[in-house]
Order: structure tokens, then C-alpha cells, then sequence
């Protein structure tokens, strides 16, 4: 996201070239973050949403099926069965993918569906064979079909915020006559407002679920079913970075217009199926994390309430719901360390792009190559840097707070924790789709097209939701699985705490102590590139009549060149 945002900044805004030229030294180092983040990344980030829910479903079918080993077998064995028959629906849905030539938004998005929904009946039809086969409860199956019910809800409400075929989408792109503030707060609209549906949806699974099965096995399974059909919902995830890396290539090689037009089309489409792949984990993580919650508390020694406002009801009065203010925190604190590491990496590509611009002479004219590698050399080593702290915000908290305070807070934290990531990763995914279509819309022609005002105002949203989108958003899922896998795998050190609460203040000290030590050397880091950039570049030696091209940018960015001479 470092390269994608400075690449846009110093490329488009200030020296109003296509996105993707060759001639932007940063353009490489975004064509492979794309790769890193949007595939190895996002897809890292569902593998472990899928098997986190894989997990929870095998630590609850041990501990709420004890009674019959044999039923405990089975319930362990059937999460497995599930994303083994997934793997089969996913590949023959992929076969009804297709569309016409010169389809609109809405006919590609209608080809994925479906495909999705191809998928969805097949894996229907596997699940009622499972369960019958295996002679498990047909409630367990109604869970199942709870689940992916959701997760196809909440895919179509991430389409209608995040397309451009719909309202939502088109009232930014309008925002932008009045300009970026405009833009940015239509957007932040649009992204607070898109979380209301996913959170009824998930809200309504989990009341389904625990009516029909009357415990938290049902919840975890109804996660499973949700990510069932993983492959091809990975697939249409990675849709996007391939198309937008698809679209990089036409422009760098001057392919004709109409290709970069098409690829322009299924960029487009990539922003949203990739809100629709990020729903369906954030909902995952939110349903894996109360499965995983339940077990804590479990191994704590418990009880949880299904109804009721206390929801750890092993804690003293007042305990939990101290826990539960720092947990709500927690979210918050964590998209500002990955939102402020992307703006610093950002300011970094900046400099060093502005100095080869005019260090390099011949760049824009096509006649001296940038040096790309260089910028892809410094976000690898920014993004190492700058993740270290982020890590420890996911880490270290329920450490502290379980070793040093007790695991009654701790309860209430990892609780209050789960809620508010999952509200502000929807909203930040959404918002950040939402962004980046807007844009996607103005390039298709209206309100001016490309280079317009409107255009570069939307320029400027896209630029906001990228780390919104891809960086800061789907990571609270990983917040999420990790604060809720330190609760139930620690456990039993947390139960006999007041043998060495004394651990947790020496954990809190440390911090302290390490994470102004380690922002200092990442700010050092950055001063230095900083001073790259300012230094004076060498003097040029010329010889008489040696031609100098000036190039001047007038309000209407029309290059002006001036011929200077010695003499």
C-alpha cells in the first residue's frame, strides 16, 4: 500500500502521468505489493480465518459432545468432512463463470455471483450426504446452511456498497464536483452506514444457531460453512490484483486503449469481489472468535451467558466490563499504528520517487529507465520496520492483561474486542472499495473522465482508502483470531495468575521501554531518506550552445519547454 499511495501521489497528482506509466519509478514496487498484500497477504488471512473456525469446531465438538466418544469423533471428523467437500463445490462453480465480450459492471458481477451460487448448491447437496452419512443431527445441518446463508448475505451487501453499478458508490464520484473533502467524507459515509447490514446478518446467525442447537459447537460450525466454499471465494479475491496487475502491464507496454479498457472493467470488479472476500473473513473471524471465547471461558473454570448482560459471569462485579473498555480500544490503537506505518512508508516512496524525477534526467521523455528496484528495496524494508509495533498491539495486550490483572478482565476485553473489530473492519473495507470504485466510475467517462477535477478529487479518496482497504480493515480479522487463540491456548496460566501477576508488569515495562527504542530507529530510518531527497544534485559541466530543457507547469498543465544556453 506504501507503493500504491506514493506511486499515486507523485505519479498522477503532481505529474498528472496514467496510473501505471513506466515512467513512474514506483509502479513496479505497486504491481508487486499488489501480489504480496491482496494475494499472499488476504489469502494468508482467510486460510487462517478457515482454519481458526476448523479449530474452535474441534475444541467444542471434544468438549460438548464428552458424553458419547463416539458423537465426539464424529464432531470433531465433520468440520473436516466440510472443507474437504468444499474444495469439490468450489471447482465445479468455477466452470460457470463466464460472461460476453464488452460486459458492463453489472453482467461480470452477475457471472460471479454466479458461479458463487453454483458453488453454494453443490456444497448444500455434499452437507445433507456428510450428515447422513456420518448419522449426526440434521440440526448440526441447519447450522451449516445457516452459515452459508450468511456469508452469501454479506457478499451481496459488500457488492452494493462497493460497485460502482449502484448507488452507494456513484454518490462519491458525485461528491467529487464539490471536491476531495467532499469526497472523503461521502466515503466515510458510505463505509459507516455498509456495516449495518453485516453485523444484523451476523447477529441473526448466531440467534439462529444458538436456538437450534442451544450451544456454541452450532456457532463455530455455522463458521465453517460460512468459508465452506473457500476456494472459490479466494479465487474471486484474487481476481482483483490480477486483473489490476493485468492493467499495469497494458499501460506500461502503450497497448492499445480498448485493453486497458477491459482490464479497467474487471479492476473494477476485482474492488468489489475483493470487499466480498473480505466480508466473508471478518464475519468468520467474529463467529470463530465467540466459538473460541466460549472455550476460553470453558478452560477458565465458567460460564458464559447466552442472554443476559453479563457475558463473563465468572468475574467479580464490575471486572469484566473494565476489560471490556480496554478491549473496545484495542481495534482502534491498532488501525492507527497500520494506518500511520503506510502514511510513513508512503512519505518515503514520495521522496525517492521526486528525486529520481529529478535526479534522472530523460525519465519523462521516455529516454532514461527509472530505477525500480530501488523503491521496491525500500517498502520491503519499511514494511518489515513498520510492522513490528502493529504486532505487539495484537500480541501483548492479553498477555498483560491476562498474566498481570486476571483472566475475569481479560474476558471482557477479548469480548468487547471481537465486537468493535468486526464493525471497524467492515467499515473500513467498504469505505475503501467504495473509494477506489468511485474512481474506477469517473475513469469510464463521466463527470469529466480521466484528468478531470473530479477525477483527481476521487484520486485523492482512492489514495485514503487504500490502507483503509488493504491494509489497516482486514487485519483486525488476525487481531481478532490472535488476541482469541493468546485466551484459550494460555488459559491455564491465566486461571493461577496471582502466582506471578508480577510477569505482567515486567511484559508492561518492556513494552515501554522497546517500542520508543524501535520508533526511533524506523523515524531515523526515514530521516535519512528524507535527506537523500533534499540534497542538492550534482552540477551538471557544460560546454558551449549544450542545450537545457526546463520544464514548466502552468495551472493548465500544459508543458511549456524553454531553450537555455551557455552563451
Amino acid at each position: 500500500k506504501a507503493a500504491d499511495v506514493g506511486a499515486d501521489l507523485v505519479g498522477k497528482v503532481e505529474n498528472d502521468i496514467p496510473e501505471d506509466d513506466a515512467r513512474n519509478p514506483a509502479t513496479i514496487a505497486d504491481n508487486v505489493g499488489d501480489n504480496v498484500g491482496d494475494v499472499a497477504g488476504m489469502g494468508a488471512d482467510i486460510f487462517g480465518s478457515f482454519s481458526g473456525s476448523i479449530i474452535a469446531c474441534c475444541l467444542l465438538g471434544y468438549t460438548e459432545f464428552a458424553a458419547s466418544p463416539l458423537a465426539q469423533q464424529k464432531a470433531i471428523a465433520l468440520p473436516y468432512w466440510i472443507s474437504g467437500s468444499g474444495i469439490f463445490a468450489s471447482a465445479i462453480g468455477l466452470f460457470f463463470v463466464k460472461t460476453k465480450e464488452k460486459a458492463n459492471q453489472r453482467e461480470v458481477l452477475h457471472a460471479v455471483n454466479r458461479g458463487l451460487l453454483v458453488a453454494m448448491i453443490i456444497q448444500i447437496g455434499c452437507m445433507a450426504g456428510i450428515i447422513a452419512i456420518l448419522d449426526l443431527s440434521w440440526k448440526l445441518f441447519g447450522c451449516i446452511i445457516i452459515g452459508l446463508a450468511a456469508g452469501r448475505a454479506t457478499g451481496f451487501s459488500a457488492e452494493y456498497f462497493t460497485s460502482h453499478a449502484f448507488k452507494p458508490t456513484r454518490s462519491i464520484a458525485k461528491a467529487g464536483l464539490a471536491g476531495p473533502a467532499s469526497v472523503i467524507i461521502q466515503g466515510l459515509s458510505v463505509g459507516m452506514i455498509s456495516s449495518i447490514p453485516p453485523t444484523l446478518i451476523i447477529a441473526a446467525t448466531v440467534l439462529a444457531v444458538v436456538n437450534l442447537v442451544g450451544g456454541f459447537y452450532g456457532i463455530a460450525l455455522a463458521s465453517v460453512g460460512l468459508l465452506s466454499n473457500l476456494g472459490i471465494t479466494l479465487a474471486t479475491d484474487a481476481f482483483g490484483p490480477v486483473a489490476d496487475n493485468a492493467g499495469g502491464i497494458a499501460e506500461m507496454a502503450q497497448m492499445p486503449a480498448h485493453v486497458r479498457e477491459n482490464t479497467d472493467v474487471l479492476d473494477a470488479l476485482g474492488n468489489t469481489t475483493a470487499a466480498v472476500g473480505k466480508g466473508f473473513a471478518m464475519g468468520s473471524a467474529v463467529l470463530t472468535g465467540l466459538s473460541l471465547l466460549s472455550s476460553y471461558v470453558t478452560r477458565i473454570g465458567g460460564s458464559m451467558a447466552l442472554n443476559g448482560i453479563n457475558i463473563v459471569q465468572i468475574s467479580p462485579p464490575g471486572y469484566a466490563m473494565a476489560g471490556s473498555l480496554v478491549g473496545a480500544m484495542i481495534p482502534f490503537a491498532f488501525g492507527a499504528v497500520t494506518m500511520g506505518a503506510v502514511a510513513k512508508a508512503a512519505r518515503g516512496v514520495v521522496y525517492e520517487v521526486r528525486r529520481q524525477f529529478r535526479d534522472i534526467p530523460g525519465i519523462m521523455d521516455r529516454t532514461a529507465r527509472p530505477d525500480y528496484a530501488r523503491c521496491v528495496e525500500m517498502v520491503t524494508h519499511a514494511s518489515l520496520m513498520q510492522m513490528v509495533i502493529p504486532s505487539l498491539v495484537v500480541i501483548m495486550p492479553p498477555l498483560i492483561i491476562g498474566i498481570g490483572l486476571g483472566p475475569e478482565i481479560l474476558g471482557g476485553m477479548l469480548a468487547s474486542s471481537i465486537v468493535c473489530s468486526f464493525v471497524l473492519g467492515l467499515m473500513m473495507s467498504a469505505a475503501g472499495g467504495a473509494w477506489d470504485n468511485a474512481k474506477k466510475y469517473i475513469e469510464s467517462g463521466v463527470y469529466g473522465g480521466k484528468r478531470s477535477e473530479v477525477h483527481k478529487a476521487c484520486v485523492v479518496g482512492d489514495t485514503v482508502g487504500d490502507p483503509f482497504k488493504d491494509t489497516s480493515g482486514p487485519s483486525l480479522n488476525i487481531l481478532v483470531k490472535l488476541s482469541t487463540y493468546a485466551g484459550v491456548v494460555l488459559a491455564p496460566i491465566y486461571r493461577n495468575q496471582q502466582d506471578f501477576w508480577w510477569v505482567g508488569i515486567i511484559l508492561l515495562v518492556a513494552m515501554f521501554v522497546f517500542v520508543p527504542f524501535w520508533q526511533d530507529r524506523v523515524n531515523k530510518s526515514f530521516k535519512t531518506k528524507k535527506a537523500m531527497f533534499d540534497q542538492t544534485p550534482p552540477a551538471v559541466e557544460m560546454t558551449a550552445k549544450t542545450p537545457v530543457a526546463v520544464t514548466l507547469s502552468p495551472a493548465d498543465h500544459q508543458d511549456v519547454k524553454v531553450q537555455i544556453h551557455k552563451d
